[in-house]
């Protein structure tokens, strides 16, 4: 097994809810490694705050949780991405800063919880229903076999997880 440590970067427009969300759930089920990133296309600059306390009450320490833009991870002294993840169908669709290292690339297309309409309840299940679908990619995600997939294979990987749809339990 590697002793590499890749990094992900999770991208969405507001980057204040499901990347932030992604950025947690990795950096938990992917400690030592993985090591997780969130940003922006045009950044809230606040975080969700149904989505910290989704993730608080599931007991992640959200001190790590602020609205940025992407541009933060194209400069040279950011740390080089090994992945990146496109959580909305209208980030993909923009134009991206050039990646210093080539990172792979996938669309994990989830709803946003954050344009969710509805009761108290009704806002608080958008938000535990995306987390969901992000818990269960990012947990395949981590149990890929990276050190035995070519490049090839892993993209595949990579992007059949991102249009898997939800099967019922």
């Amino acid at each position: 097994m590697s002793d590499n440590v890749y990094n992900a970067l999770f991208l969405c427009n507001a980057n204040s809810a499901r990347s932030i969300m992604a950025e947690a759930i990795l950096n938990r089920i992917g400690a030592g490694k993985f090591k997780a990133f969130s940003a922006g296309s045009q950044p809230k600059g606040e975080v969700n705050p149904y989505a910290l306390q989704l993730l608080e009450s599931l007991n992640y320490d959200t001190s790590f949780a602020r609205s940025k833009g992407w541009d933060e991870f194209a400069e040279p002294e950011a740390p080089e991405m090994n992945f990146i993840f496109t959580l909305c169908d209208s980030t993909a669709n923009e134009s991206c800063p050039i990646w210093p290292g080539h990172p792979m690339t996938a669309l994990w297309s989830i709803p946003d919880p954050a344009k969710a309409d509805g009761t108290e309840a009704e806002l608080h299940l958008a938000f535990a229903d995306a987390y969901r679908m992000l818990n269960n990619r990012i947990s395949l995600f981590t149990n890929l076999p990276m050190d035995a997939l070519d490049h090839l294979a892993l993209q595949h990987h990579l992007d059949a997880i991102g249009r898997d749809t939800e099967k019922p339990n």
